[in-house]
């Protein structure tokens, strides 16, 4: 307005005068100065009116921006919902202040002058405030760190002092927060595992030890000799980190657990001292007994019988006897005192038997076995069977019953358990990774993978095709069906080993045993009826009888290996008959009635009588077995210790080379220059195929019986149908293997088994064939010699369907090799072999007959074939001759 900028002129004005002066003396500030005061100025609030007069061109809004105001406005629709907003805060702010301001002045009352009795609860609350935000400061700046590894004394109370417990707190957490992966930097190791942890409602956070020692070695250090008191420290501060990660966390589970996995050093059972006392072990061994799971008190809460005062809480560490109040703090009476029940906390608590593995025992020795106590989320982790690696702190136990047994103090020691590994474990489905997977489904689409998977069983072993095979199926397993919700039909595929003396029988028992991810190993005469069943026992805590598993039951959803299975006697042999069959174990015993489950393969090893198999006799005279229990095996190999020379020079030759490559001194630059023993060179078979590595090939049986239920199609059917009805004909006139329905179920299980070779859904016509050729080689195995031809003749289009040409014209020419000799030796030469100097010479037409009969006319691929050059044959097309040169 005009006035206000005459205001400014003026004050322009003095400004220029004032400023004009002071370049002078100073007399001349003195009289500006005196002037100033003198001069009142202009009075600006005598046209005041004249600054709100209209002016068009400045009283003018842009419209942009501004918000229209609605057709519907309601005003005091709008203040309602104001006031309703202002009395929502109100009530927070009361809340927040736990009822403490005063309804007249509307003031808060000062905390210290009211007497609340959760008044210990609100300071508890406030410090735990403070402390948070204490702790917030030290993870934004951590500037300030305490100097705890220089200390005098004892190292259990330089942790229990408030000032390491921080740092310890802040120390660890620090690290689950910053670890990084050592090929990833910006992979948070630990970040993504809180995260997993909480996904699936865990407890348990997994911190390897080696990773700890690595960022922070004195907390590594720490834990193995004081765990007790550091295990809390860590789970104070895993719970506060899941907290920042999942603040809601708590109200799902109250604690979460650190378990320190990778302990570096392992200790054996009988090698524990009392060096060991109160320190961090790891202990490695088979579970054999477990008990069921208590509540065990931890925080205990008292009621006094006469006023009703509740006292507590009390903590009951490390399993103690129940502690009650001396007297009351209310009526200063000595009780009567009961627990609380809606206060009281409990935690769960099983005991456990850990035995030594069987490998570990030394010569002479018995096995030792020492309990463990599982507590909180570790319970029902193991089961009777298992072998697992249990990391825990070796601590003693006072029992008075001890004492006055032996007459002098003694404490009885077990382990408290932080952290358990089964070996199965390393290979379950949990334990795969997002590249573990991807790498079994890039296997799966190979389309030799059978031939693979066949190849990588017992590697160390020469030969053997057939067992392999089943063993491959026995591993894999069918499906398991419920009939109409009543009848359970196995998918578990049982398989006996019977042959001669020699031929790495208990070499494949011992390969299952370690591949499989549950297996037990039993023997024939060092297992009763009642150690592959099941026991009736007293339990050593609760004084009552319980059932002790045997070996079929310990084996549940594994496999059950039986050595010598011909060394049993009758009776304990007659007791797996229903495990073998129906899966189960019934149980009548001490009052006990009930049934276990036994869902498990069974893979036997017998030797026939006499100890050599005789082919001239018929197959019930070569085994002491039964016709019962015969037929609950699904696949039967009949091993024979055959003599073939081009066979044996292969088989010394891959022995000799597997024992030089075993040393542990062997170089392969220095000891085999030329790789005349590397592992191709001594392959029984010179092909392409290469065998999948022993920890993928566990993976991937892991991953196929989790994941993989293949089903049979219907047209399928009447191969099947058709290839029983020939094989029940054939069984009446014969003297083999007993043939009876359940081998129709043995076909189907071995089908879906090859089809979860293959990942497949589907059973095929390709795995409905290979099906089949396995039954018909143990039926046709088990007949005589005079009536394995006419037999391998009949149900050759069966047999060979699945098969490479090559290899079998080359099995055939090896036969006729083999004949040949033999007449040979005894001095009955044939007109179409002769041996001169070694060399072998077989007549073309020989092998062309023969060959006719499997339907295979053009013998050139053969004799152009790998496989022919490789078993050292040379063919003459000339004189129409075949050489098999020595080696």
């Amino acid at each position: 307005s005009a006035t206000m900028s005459e205001a400014g002129d003026a004050f322009g004005d003095g400004d220029d005068e004032f400023g004009s002066d002071l370049g002078g003396s100073d007399d001349n500030l003195e009289s500006v100065h005196d002037d100033e005061e003198e001069d009142e100025g202009e009075d600006l609030m005598d046209n005041v009116l004249e600054d709100y007069r209209v002016m068009p061109h400045l009283d003018r809004y842009e419209d942009d921006g501004l918000d229209q105001e609605p057709d519907d406005y309601d005003e005091e629709a709008e203040l309602e919902a104001r006031l309703r907003a202002e009395a929502a805060l109100d009530d927070r702010d009361e809340a927040l202040r736990g009822g403490r301001i005063d309804p007249a002045t509307g003031r808060v009352r000062p905390r210290a002058l009211e007497v609340d009795e959760d008044d210990d609860v609100w300071h508890r609350q406030q410090r735990r405030r403070r402390a948070a935000d204490r702790d917030e400061d030290d993870e934004e700046e951590e500037e300030y760190e305490v100097d705890i590894e220089n200390y005098d004394g004892p190292l259990r109370e330089w942790i229990n002092r408030d000032r390491t417990k921080l740092e310890i707190r802040r120390k660890f957490a620090r690290f689950l927060r910053k670890y990084t992966a050592e090929n990833d930097p910006g992979n948070l190791v630990y970040r993504k595992r809180i995260r997993d942890m909480c996904v699936n409602n865990r407890q348990s956070l997994e911190v390897s030890y080696l990773h700890l020692s690595r960022l922070e070695p004195t907390l590594a250090i720490w834990v193995a000799d004081a765990p007790a008191e550091m295990f809390e420290l860590f789970h104070e501060a895993a719970k506060a980190e899941t907290l920042k990660l999942y603040p809601s966390y708590e109200s799902i589970h109250k604690h979460v657990f650190v378990r320190l996995e990778d302990l570096p050093i392992k200790d054996q059972i009988r090698d524990i001292r009392q060096s060991h006392l109160e320190q961090l072990i790891k202990v490695e061994g088979v579970v054999t007994k477990r008990t069921g799971v208590f509540p065990q008190l931890q925080e205990a809460y008292y009621t006094c019988g006469r006023c009703g005062f509740l006292a507590g809480p009390i903590m009951c560490k490390n399993g103690a006897e129940e502690q009650k109040p001396g007297s009351c703090v209310e009526c200063q009476s000595k009780g009567p005192w009961s627990v609380s029940q809606e206060k009281t906390i409990y935690r769960n608590y099983q005991r456990v038997t850990l035995q030594e593995s069987p490998g570990n025992v030394p010569a002479g020795r018995l096995p030792r076995s020492k309990e463990v106590i599982l507590l909180n989320d570790l319970i029902d982790q193991i089961r009777p069977g298992d072998e697992v690696e249990v990391t825990g702190v070796f601590t003693t136990n006072f029992e008075g019953g001890l004492n006055t047994r032996t007459g002098f103090p003694v404490f009885s020691t077990h382990i408290v358990a932080n952290h358990l590994l089964r070996k199965g474990d390393r290979f379950a489905t949990q334990a795969l990774t997002d590249e573990d997977k991807e790498e079994i489904r890039r296997l799966s689409r190979d389309p030799r993978i059978c031939q693979r998977i066949i190849k990588s069983i017992a590697p160390s072993i020469h030969g053997h095709d057939d067992i392999k095979a089943g063993i491959a199926l026995a591993l894999f397993g069918g499906q398991e069906k419920i009939v109409k919700g009543k009848t359970r039909l196995r998918g578990d595929i049982n398989m006996l080993l019977l042959g001669d003396p020699g031929v790495a029988k208990s070499q494949f028992l011992k390969y299952v045993e370690k591949t499989a991810n549950r297996a037990v190993y039993a023997t024939g005469k060092g297992a009763s009826a009642v150690g592959l069943t099941a026991a009736v026992q007293k339990d050593p805590v609760t004084r009552e009888w319980v059932l002790q598993g045997g070996a079929l039951v310990m084996a549940d959803r594994g496999v059950c290996l039986i050595d010598e299975f011909d060394k049993m006697n009758d009776q304990d042999r007659v007791s797996i008959h229903e495990a073998m069959e129906q899966q189960s174990i019934s149980i009548s015993k001490a009052g006990i009635v009930t049934s276990l489950q036994a869902r498990c393969s069974v893979i036997a090893a017998a030797n026939p009588v006499g100890g050599r198999y005789d082919s001239s006799r018929t197959f019930s005279d070569n085994v002491e077995l039964t016709d019962p229990i015969l037929s609950r095996f699904d696949i039967l190999c009949v091993v024979k210790d055959t003599i073939d020379s081009v066979l044996d020079e292969r088989l010394a030759k891959f022995v000799v080379g597997s024992h030089v490559r075993s040393h542990k001194d062997f170089d392969p630059e220095t000891d085999d220059p030329t790789g005349l023993l590397s592992v191709t060179n001594m392959s029984d078979t010179h092909d392409d195929i290469e065998p999948i590595s022993q920890d993928m090939l566990k993976k991937y049986v892991s991953y196929s019986k989790r994941f993989i239920k293949p089903k049979l199609s219907s047209g399928d059917l009447p191969k099947i149908s058709q290839v029983y009805a020939e094989l029940r004909r054939e069984s009446v006139t014969r003297e083999g293997m007993p043939v009876a329905v359940r081998h129709v179920e043995s076909i189907i299980r071995m089908s879906e088994a090859r089809a979860s070779m293959r990942l497949s859904e589907h059973v095929d016509s390709e795995d409905i064939d290979a099906a089949i050729a396995v039954m018909l080689s143990s039926f046709i195995g088990t007949q005589k010699l005079s009536v394995q031809k006419s037999l391998q003749k009949k149900f050759a289009r069966y047999t060979h369907f699945h098969r490479d040409y090559d290899q079998l014209l080359l099995e055939i020419l090896r036969g006729i090799v083999r004949e040949m000799n033999y007449w040979d030796r005894v001095g009955a030469p044939g007109e179409s072999v002769s041996q001169r100097n070694g060399r072998t010479t077989v007549r073309c037409r020989m092998l062309e007959s023969k060959a006719s009969e499997y339907g295979i006319n053009d013998l050139a691929p053969f004799y152009a074939s790998s496989a022919f050059a490789a078993a050292r044959f040379t063919h003459d097309p000339e004189r129409g001759m075949i050489y098999h040169e020595p080696l």
